[in-house]
């Protein structure tokens, strides 16, 4: 990614095709091949083709002219699509341009020239507070608007107990909220109630700014 963003988000993040992260699908394909020959790998298309420039459009399937096996078992495979490949019926397609990459066993995405990041539910960026409105939390994390955040979604937090949070603080958080018509949602909490890193950092450090690129790497 060329544009520099100062926050970070945790990277990577659907043969039948199901897709990590909020922005990742997980995509179960049948292994198809003749009884009696080697199985034909699943997506052996797409992992062939990593590193090469797609465009919006290209489509990957799992079909092939093969039979399924009717005397061995054949385990679905998973692969994990990330950025830029979305689910159509049994297809994944391409849906930005940039280089298709891979990461062990079965992610892939593809990574593109993208200037603003674009929040998705389950990520977690670093905010930076900017408004403390009632009982909500303003923060910047680098999108097209800002996010909102709870003071009952930390550890512990009560009517009684509210959290230290002041404007400037900076914030590790993940979106429990991530909708194109809805405002996003920060929480500093996982699904147990618990903190699990998340929450305010404490004083003194540095916030530098990288690429969406390099941090999905």
């Amino acid at each position: 990614m060329v544009t520099e963003s100062c926050f970070f988000r945790t990277a990577e993040t659907h043969g039948s095709v199901s897709c990590v992260s909020p922005l990742f699908q997980s995509v179960k394909c049948q292994q198809q091949h003749v009884s009696g020959s080697p199985a034909v790998p699943m997506f052996s298309t797409l992992k062939d083709r990593v590193g090469e420039v797609l465009l919006p459009g290209d489509e990957f399937t799992c079909d092939t002219d093969d039979t399924i096996s009717l005397t061995e078992h054949v385990k679905p495979e998973k692969v994990v699509c990330g950025p830029g490949l979305r689910r159509s019926g049994d297809r994944l397609v391409v849906c930005k341009s940039g280089v298709l990459r891979h990461k062990q066993p079965n992610v892939f995405w593809i990574d593109s020239q993208q200037r603003r990041y674009v929040p998705a539910k389950g990520e977690t960026v670093i905010g930076i507070v900017t408004t403390k409105s009632g009982d909500v939390f303003k923060v910047d994390f680098g999108g097209s608007e800002q996010a909102s955040l709870s003071y009952l979604a930390f550890e512990g937090a009560t009517k009684r107990n509210r959290p230290n949070v002041q404007v400037g603080d900076l914030v590790f958080a993940q979106f429990s909220i991530a909708n194109k018509d809805m405002e996003p949602e920060l929480v500093c909490i996982d699904s147990s109630g618990r903190a699990n890193g998340l929450g305010v950092f404490g004083g003194g450090g540095l916030l530098f700014r990288v690429s969406l690129g390099l941090v999905r790497r």
